[in-house]
């Protein structure tokens, strides 16, 4: 049970953050839903009560953009002066191969969102996690990690753009920074750990264009091959509560077992880098807000 536990998913109103935000609140976890639109986040809210039964926990609407360097900072503030602990971060909500755009502080979207939207959430509610501990942090990416490459000489993509390799680059950031978050919190009572959830029917998909003729097929293939939303956040749920996890820190999962990463994913020089650049381009981006 999660009872008196509090956990913060982002993205929780659809796909795999709204089935481990219900299943978490059927384990009567309090759980805060991070989500862009609260109109969204209201409606699913309203199904997920109704799915997570009587003997429930409590669920809370929290507005928070990921694209938004300001939201970000918003939500976090209200989040340390309303929450006297956080128990639990999960860094679900994502963006699949959208076309070319830049978040409000001009960051490429899926990297901004993917990666430093959540980089900079989390590094925002440290302190809040290090008071709670023990606490966890769980970070979602994806088996494409493995066709993306960091290249610290465009992660802008203002060279060039190829929208499912920007999403595999932003997919293999979030193991990086699980690697070297893991490696600067030794010791706080905090774990790390990162988890692919697989092929998924979910909405993420919205940006990938099928031809009219193909739907059909594609719609019957997903329904034989692809996860349930549940199935695909059993992992999330898993990292989030089981005491098979308590003290392990810095690895993924996948279907609740430890998962071998390739080496670009494990690569702790090049993980420390990728923490340092993110640090600055936040910085940057701060000091064009003027905040």
């Amino acid at each position: 049970m999660m009872r008196g536990k509090t956990v913060i998913i982002t993205g929780a109103n659809s796909g795999i953050g709204k089935a481990a935000a219900t299943e978490l609140l059927r384990r009567e976890a309090r759980v805060i839903m991070a989500c862009r639109s609260r109109e969204r986040a209201e409606r699913a809210a309203q199904e997920m009560r109704s799915e997570a039964g009587t003997e429930r926990g409590e669920l809370l609407i929290r507005v928070l953009d990921l694209s938004c360097l300001t939201s970000i900072r918003s939500f976090c503030s209200l989040i340390n002066q309303e929450e006297p602990k956080l128990d639990v971060l999960i860094n679900n909500a994502g963006i699949y191969q959208c076309p070319y755009t830049k978040t409000e502080d001009g960051f490429e979207m899926q990297f901004g969102v993917n990666h430093l939207g959540h980089f900079l959430l989390t590094h925002l509610l440290l302190d809040l996690l290090k008071r709670s501990a023990p606490s966890r942090v769980v970070v979602v990416s994806s088996k494409l990690y493995k066709y993306g490459e960091i290249n610290f000489d465009d992660l802008n993509s203002e060279r060039s753009y190829n929208k499912a390799f920007a999403y595999s680059r932003s997919k293999l950031a979030n193991l990086l920074f699980t690697l070297e978050l893991s490696q600067r919190l030794e010791g706080t009572g905090i774990t790390v750990n990162a988890l692919t959830p697989g092929i998924v029917r979910t909405n993420l998909g919205r940006h990938v264009h099928i031809p009219l003729l193909a739907k059909p097929l594609f719609n019957l293939a997903s329904w034989a091959l692809f996860k349930t939303p549940e199935e695909g956040a059993r992992t999330s749920v898993y990292l989030a509560c089981s005491p098979d996890v308590e003290g392990v820190q810095g690895k993924c999962f996948a279907d609740c077992q430890e998962e071998k990463l390739l080496p670009k994913a494990t690569d702790e020089e090049v993980a420390k880098k990728l923490w340092d650049i993110s640090e600055v381009m936040r910085r940057r981006a701060t000091r064009w807000l003027g905040v």
